[in-house]
């Protein structure tokens, strides 16, 4: 697929906030693995259907709630396309990736899983796709099985088909908010489908940084967020092939998830309602479609290749400039990661260190990243981790840097 760099000043000129200055400073802004910052046209868009066009969908015959209902709907598709499902269908609307991991291992699980069954997960996992299997375990009494990690922070499959062995779901990260390694999608997918389980993707931080294809990795299940590729907060995507999606019950009850209700039962509506009862995120489906339309706009292996070169500039920068000073956790190999850096400096405690760096208006994000297992297998109790994306430029590394030496001076080390 050919690519082109992309121009990073008229990107980064299509989004507001960067354009703002503290104490007569730029702003720059390294934690978009956390939540990315919003171009113009996606406030346009969501401000536009608001005072135009919004109305509640589904529901209503008249003119205006068709118009939202074809936004709604129009929203989804371009989802499906982003990720090239097969149908719109397969994709459901949910509050955040968090609730789709729940979703899955609640609605699926509870339906496919008894005591002794076994899901296997990573080291590399956020909570998100751990917490909600812990509690099914707690409820069922499943096993979970766990795949290592190698030294450089990439999984360790020497075991894989021996962990799988028996599972009835592999649930893994294609790439970690942690360490920024990328995993094998489409190995990993293989592997699962091998053993007869099922292939459960976390791509929130995959998604917004690369082309995502799920047929071409068979995965039956990825979830990931709006809010990580420039679209607002409050709405995420599970996609599931659609006879999967179709043996799970509902996760939730109430309005527009049922196609019959009596006294003594409901049947659920067909898909992908079954799966989004109660009043959708209307607004937010506008704002998350202009996101795509942007993002594809730009062409994500363009976004893949800027972060790629991003990612490289950082490491060769911040490694030569501070030596073993600085501790860069994950795998040098750029090819096998994004443009995330969870960082340690000099012993300074990762709170500490990011509030110097705010000194330096330099935005980066302390703490343990909802990641505690990893963390621990790590031998700290936090980080600092500065995390790129497509307004980000050498600038900023360099803004970063020198904003390291700052803390060191602040410090006295």
């Amino acid at each position: 697929m050919s690519t082109h760099p992309l121009d990073t000043a008229a990107v980064k000129a299509q989004f507001p906030l960067l354009k703002r200055e503290l104490h007569g400073k730029p702003l720059v802004y390294l934690d978009s693995a956390n939540s990315a910052q919003k171009p113009q046209c996606v406030i346009d868009a969501m401000s536009e259907f608001m005072e135009h066009s919004y109305a509640p969908i589904n529901r209503s015959a008249y003119q205006l709630a068709s118009e939202a209902t074809d936004a709604f709907e129009g929203a989804r598709a371009k989802v499906q396309r982003f990720v090239n499902a097969r149908r719109a269908h397969e994709i459901v609307f949910t509050k955040n990736a968090t609730e789709a991991l729940n979703l899955v291992a609640h609605s699926w699980g509870r339906a496919n899983l008894q005591a002794g069954d076994v899901i296997v997960l990573t080291h590399m996992e956020h909570h998100a796709n751990i917490v909600p299997w812990h509690m099914l375990a707690a409820e069922r009494g499943i096993v979970l099985r766990w795949v290592p990690l190698t030294t450089d922070g990439q999984l360790d499959l020497t075991d894989l088909p021996a962990l799988l062995d028996g599972a009835k779901a592999f649930s893994f990260t294609a790439m970690s908010n942690v360490l920024g390694t990328i995993t094998p999608v489409r190995e990993l997918c293989a592997a699962a489908h091998t053993a007869g389980a099922v292939a459960i993707v976390d791509g929130c931080q995959y998604v917004p940084h690369n082309v995502t294809d799920v047929q071409a990795w068979d995965a039956d299940l990825l979830a990931f967020s709006s809010h990580k590729l420039c679209g607002p907060s409050g709405i995420g995507v599970l996609y599931g092939k659609e006879a999967l999606l179709d043996a799970m019950p509902p996760f939730l009850g109430g309005g527009n998830m049922i196609a019959d209700v009596r006294l003594d039962g409901f049947t659920s509506a067909a898909l992908p309602a079954k799966f989004e009862a109660g009043t959708p995120p209307i607004t937010e489906a506008v704002g998350f479609g202009a996101a795509i339309d942007f993002l594809q706009g730009l062409g994500m292996a363009n976004v893949r290749r800027h972060e790629m070169e991003i990612a490289d500039y950082a490491l060769r920068t911040l490694t030569e400039r501070f030596g073993d000073d600085l501790q860069i956790h994950g795998p040098r190999n750029i090819e096998v990661r994004g443009a995330t850096f969870s960082l340690g400096f000099r012993g300074i405690h990762p709170h500490d260190l990011s509030q110097v760096l705010d000194e330096h208006n330099v935005c980066v994000r302390a703490g343990h990243h909802c990641a505690k297992p990893l963390m621990r297998l790590l031998g700290v109790t936090a980080t600092a981790r500065a995390s790129f994306y497509l307004y980000n430029d050498t600038a900023d590394v360099d803004a970063l840097a020198d904003a390291l030496d700052g803390s060191a001076d602040i410090f006295g080390l």
